[in-house]
């Protein structure tokens, strides 16, 4: 269990997994690949739950971006102006 947690932890490598964010369905298949053990997604459910993950996730992490970049936008971007 510890294991999987630390998978879960981790996040997946898109190089690797294919994936940006874990799904059961896909933990499922991780689960099978390293563990050799298969578990149904609803059964995914319940590991997760019993290693206190929440269903609610962060979407991917963007890259940094350069700030010289932003601060141009934001100069030649025009100002909104107020609703009347």
């Amino acid at each position: 269990m510890a294991e999987l947690a630390e998978v879960v932890e981790s996040g997946p490598d898109p190089a690797v997994d294919g994936v940006v964010r874990w799904r059961r369905v896909d933990l499922k298949r991780v689960i099978e690949e390293r563990f050799e053990v298969v578990y149904s997604e609803r059964a995914i459910s319940g590991l997760l739950a019993r290693l206190a993950f929440s269903q609610i996730s962060g979407g991917p992490q963007r890259p940094a971006q350069d700030e010289r970049v932003i601060a141009a936008f934001k100069k030649t971007s025009r100002a909104h102006s107020p609703r009347t």
